[in-house]
């Protein structure tokens, strides 16, 4: 049996200058130099560790809009073992687990060294950014209990 969900508030609605915010900063990440497609799949990664349906499922199609390959979505969930994804790929996609469970022991120095062999620091910002970015979306998402539609 499948249960309702009852979408609880558009917090975009009620004050539409935080959707403007949110909007440029995707634009301001959407321009940099870290490609695309990892943008998409550190969105999706993020909102599946914290369990947010709606970015799942809305990065999911931005993902597969832009070129990326149903295979990796698939296999993201499990991106470690997989030898679909590059070590860059994997270096930021460790980044992006370490800053989302954050409170637990934080970023180590070994996942940031790694990561400095394939990006530059005005990257490094940008995936520092991005990634706090979707997970305050996810914690809007999943507090006012946004569904795909």
């Amino acid at each position: 049996m499948i249960k309702s969900i009852k979408h609880r508030l558009d917090v975009w609605k009620e004050e539409p200058l935080y959707w403007d915010q949110i909007a440029a900063m995707d634009k301001r990440l959407y321009a940099s130099s870290v490609p695309r497609t990892l943008i998409e799949l550190i969105k999706i990664r993020v909102s599946q560790i914290n369990k947010c349906v709606f970015c799942i499922d809305y990065h999911t199609d931005e993902a597969l809009q832009q070129g990326e390959s149903p295979r990796r979505i698939f296999a993201l969930s499990a991106w470690e073992e997989s030898p679909l994804f590059s070590e860059s790929e994997k270096s930021a996609l460790q980044f992006a687990e370490e800053i989302t469970h954050i409170s637990v022991h934080g970023v180590a120095d070994k996942t940031y060294e790694k990561l400095k062999a394939y990006f530059n620091t005005k990257e490094i910002a940008d995936l520092i950014v991005l990634s706090g970015h979707i997970n305050f979306l996810n914690r809007v998402g999943i507090s006012t209990k946004t569904i795909p539609v």
